[in-house]
């Protein structure tokens, strides 16, 4: 896979290069130096949403992972309202 950049002065003044170097991955859209879109295939597109995972399957993955978190207990007390 091969990422393209191209600016958006470049993909404006010639879409169809762009389009067809989507076969060979991804490209990247600059404005200003900064990338702020990125083309892809809709082969790729199909690809990429089939990764997508949802939270519990996200939550699960945490079981295997190797995390230490202890968080701090809460010494939380009631008061009474002053409505002075």
């Amino acid at each position: 896979m091969t990422i393209t950049t191209l600016s958006s002065q470049e993909f404006s003044q010639d879409a169809l290069k762009a389009l067809g170097t989507t076969v060979n991955g991804p490209v990247f859209i600059t404005d200003c130096g900064a990338a702020t879109h990125v083309l892809l295939s809709f082969q790729s597109y199909q690809e990429l949403l089939a990764q997508r995972s949802n939270i519990a399957v996200l939550l699960g993955a945490l079981q295997t992972a190797d995390i230490e978190f202890d968080p701090p207990r809460l010494d939380i007390q009631l008061r009474k309202a002053d409505f002075r």
